[in-house]
This record gives structure tokens, C-alpha cells and sequence, in this order.
């Protein structure tokens, strides 16, 4: 990569599609997990870097010394200026072509409480105080880089796989203009997931856990399937949703968002909800552009599959 050259007045200039990548969020909520994943798709990953040298790290690669396009920092609570320091440190990225991005891994307290005792490690920040202070004093130390972030993703229910799943999908390897659209199913009973850009509520379809005879198969086999798919407003609904995916993804990539996640729910997550996910994830992999190439990425997910 050749390095970048100074504008007409003085100010350098980012090299083409350089992006900066900043990884935040509660210890414990999956952090390291996401960087190994960005590393392992060719990103050059930084951890725990300062905001202080952000500037020169960036500078640094403009020089052509750090071999990359796709620059993703591990940005920890290291103070309580922490949110407004990377505010403005983004900016200046900004202003001078470096394209940026935040993503922002959370978790319930009660997952990441769960997470240390496992791991038998103490909280980075809470000092003589107990485990849940230490959380407490990292959620609002990052809220402001919570609340300005592209991509949040609540980790409380992903296991390490579907965690990568996650943030393959929104920072894909490829370089096209594809949205990247996850659908998942999901039971209401559990809670709804917090990660949802789109919800679907397909509860007003007739539920086959009250037929003996598909009460014990799933959504992903072929009598429910077609029981589910043939009930009325079945396909009428498909066929509206995926316009409505392609209204929203349309005004996503215009905003630069370029990952959306559709969860569709049912009672339990294992009947219709599962059936309808896998009918709309087909029917968004078929729509094309005007090349002939999808429109979409898609991945199925069946977040509540299996439990009871």
C-alpha cells in the first residue's frame, strides 16, 4: 500500500477505504472474542489502545508502514473520559477521510456476573468493591459509546459461534455494497432479542403445538413446514416483509449501515417462528440486482431451537 498523500491545503488524506474499527463494550460481553474474529478476516486489531495515540496509529499506517486498509482498536474503559475522548477522536478521523465504525458488545448483569464466576477472574474495575460494582461502574462509564455506536450487539444469549456468526455477517472479508441480513427466529416467552433491527410477530398463525401430530416435530421439517406455510396470510405476509427488507436495506446502505437482523417470533421459538424464518431467508436469498449478483447475505439463526 503506498502512503497517502497530503491534500492541497496541507491536510492529510486517508488512503482509499481505509476504515477504522472501534471495538467497545463490557467486559466480559465478548470483546476479545470479536477481535480474534476481525484478526482472523484480516483486519489489524490493536487492543486497549489509548485514545491519546489513536491519531498516530492512524498516521502511522497512512505512511504505509502497517500494510492494511481495515484497522480495528479494543477500546476499554481505561477512565471516565473515555466516551467523550473517543467522540472526538473520531471526528478528527472523519475530517480527514478516514471512514469509522463502532461496535458495541453488551450483556445483562446477571450474564456477565455469571461469565466471571466461571472464569474465576475479578472485574478490571472493581477494585476493594464487589463484582456487580465494578460492572456497574464500566455500563456507565461506556454509555455514551453505547449510545453513539453503529452496530450493538447483546451477547447474553450467543454462544462463541453464533458471536462470530454475528460479526462476520456485519464486517464481512468481501468489499461489495451487500447488506448483510441475519434472520432468527425466536420464542416470545424468552424475551425478544435486543439485538433486533426488525421484529415479526407470527403468533397470528395458528400454532402446531396444539396438533398431537406436529407437536414434537419442528419448524425445519417438512409437516410443519408446510402446515405453517399453508395457513392463510402465510405467504401474503412473506411476500410483504420482503418488501419491507428491501425498503429498509436500501435506506441501511445508504446510511452506511451495511448488517440488519430480522427476528421473527412465536411462543416458543420452535414452530412457526422457525418456519417462517427459513421461508423468508430463501426468498431474500433469491432477490438480485440489476448484475444478476444477490442482493443480500444471508444467515439463519435459530436463537431458541431446542429449549424447553
Amino acid at each position: 500500500m503506498t502512503a497517502a498523500s497530503p491534500a492541497d491545503d496541507g491536510t492529510p488524506t486517508a488512503p482509499d477505504g481505509l476504515v477504522v474499527l472501534f471495538v467497545a463494550g463490557m467486559s466480559g460481553a465478548g470483546r476479545s472474542t470479536a477481535a480474534n474474529v476481525l484478526e482472523d478476516d484480516g483486519w489489524y486489531v490493536a487492543d486497549n489502545v489509548p485514545p491519546s495515540l489513536i491519531a498516530t496509529m492512524v498516521d502511522t499506517i497512512r505512511a504505509g508502514a502497517v500494510p492494511t486498509a481495515r484497522l480495528a482498536m479494543v477500546i476499554r474503559a481505561s477512565d471516565a473520559t473515555i466516551g467523550d475522548r473517543l467522540v472526538e477522536v473520531r471526528k478528527s478521523l472523519e475530517d480527514t477521510g478516514v471512514r469509522t465504525r463502532v461496535l458495541f458488545l453488551d450483556a445483562s448483569d446477571q450474564m456477565l456476573v455469571r461469565r466471571f464466576e466461571q472464569v474465576r477472574r475479578r472485574h478490571p474495575l472493581q477494585g476493594k468493591d464487589t463484582l456487580v460494582d465494578g460492572i456497574a461502574r464500566e455500563r456507565a462509564i461506556l454509555a455514551p459509546i453505547k449510545d453513539y455506536a453503529d452496530l450493538v450487539v447483546e451477547t447474553s444469549a450467543l454462544s462463541v459461534a453464533k458471536l462470530r456468526e454475528v460479526v462476520e455477517d456485519a464486517y464481512p472479508h468481501d468489499t461489495d455494497n451487500r447488506l448483510s441480513v441475519a434472520v432468527q427466529s425466536f420464542g416470545f416467552k424468552y424475551g425478544l432479542p435486543i439485538d433486533s433491527d426488525l421484529v415479526a410477530d407470527v403468533r397470528f398463525l395458528p400454532n402446531p403445538h396444539w396438533i398431537p401430530e406436529l407437536r414434537d416435530h419442528t419448524g425445519q421439517e417438512e409437516p410443519v413446514r408446510d402446515y405453517v406455510l399453508g395457513r392463510p396470510g402465510a405467504t401474503d405476509f412473506l411476500a410483504l416483509y420482503v418488501d419491507l427488507v428491501r425498503l429498509v436495506g436500501q435506506g441501511y446502505l445508504r446510511e452506511g449501515k451495511r448488517y440488519m437482523t430480522i427476528s421473527v417470533g412465536c411462543t416458543g421459538g420452535k414452530h412457526r417462528s422457525v418456519a417462517i424464518t427459513e421461508a423468508l431467508a430463501r426468498l431474500l436469498g433469491q432477490e438480485k440486482d440489476e448484475t444478476g449478483r444477490s442482493t443480500y447475505d444471508v444467515r439463519v439463526l435459530h436463537r431458541d431451537l431446542g429449549r424447553e
